[in-house]
């Protein structure tokens, strides 16, 4: 019965950057809804179909997408990419970046309109 409870254990900078990753999501999604509110128009056709039906519903699809994609590079984060020395908790600092980015350029809008 002892072999059937598999846990797994993430370290500080696991957790870390799993915060990081969902906090740069959430902010994209204010900043995303206070630019709309502001005139601007989503370009990503997906998340535009979610924003018609709600604010509510956008937020949480991107809610959901996020730890969606955190679960899978959780998954993968100890494997090698596409036959590389690459890890895959790399894809973290990828999407750090990313996410970082969005955000920053969002800011920028915002101080502009």
């Amino acid at each position: 019965m002892e072999a059937a409870r598999t846990i797994q254990h993430h370290g500080a900078k696991t957790f870390a950057a799993i915060l990081v990753i969902v906090m740069l999501s959430v902010a994209d999604a204010f900043f995303t809804l206070d630019l709309l509110h502001r005139g601007a128009s989503e370009m990503n056709p997906v998340m535009a179909f979610y924003l018609d039906q709600s604010p509510l519903m956008f937020f949480s699809v991107k809610y959901f997408l996020t730890w969606a994609a955190v679960v899978v590079i959780l998954n993968i984060k100890d494997r090698a990419l596409w036959g590389t020395r690459l890890q895959g908790k790399a894809l973290f600092v990828f999407f750090i970046v990313v996410l970082a980015l969005v955000v920053q350029w969002e800011l920028l809008l915002l101080h502009l309109i």
